[in-house]
């Protein structure tokens, strides 16, 4: 088994055929997009595959180590919150093959109108684990 971490961006991806941003959906639409990933990480739970998962909220600060007693930085030129990760679900699957299928079915999840938004979600592999990627 091989870990991968399957990664849902605000922005910064291709942009998803239903493109239409989350804020702008009613709350049914809402309920129906974490309602599907629910279920798609309890099937997971029942095959032994899903091991974590959490949506983010767009809001996030930026911190690092500026030398000893020295408050953090967390201003500069860094990418905008709405680039970075709206959420993530770590899969533990036999194969890269099984990790691309269950990221091409997770991007299926519903958004506005209640169609799926066919959004693009970003693969990785955990460090260490070889993939078979064919680019």
């Amino acid at each position: 088994m091989a870990k991968y971490l399957l990664l849902k961006h605000y922005r910064g991806a291709p942009a998803a055929v239903n493109d239409v941003p989350m804020d702008q959906w009613t709350p049914d639409e809402v309920d129906a997009h974490i309602r599907y990933m629910r279920d798609f990480a309890a099937r997971l739970e029942g095959t032994g595959e899903f091991v974590d998962g959490q949506a983010l909220s767009p809001e996030g600060t930026f911190v690092r180590y500026d030398g000893e007693g020295r408050p953090p930085v967390t201003d500069g030129p860094f990418a905008e919150t709405k680039d970075l990760i709206a959420g993530w679900m770590v899969i533990d699957v036999e194969t890269y093959e099984r990790a691309l299928e269950l990221a091409g079915e997770l991007s299926a999840a519903p958004g506005a109108g209640g169609k799926p938004i066919h959004e693009w979600l970003e693969v990785r592999p955990f460090y260490g684990v070889q993939s078979t990627a064919t680019e």
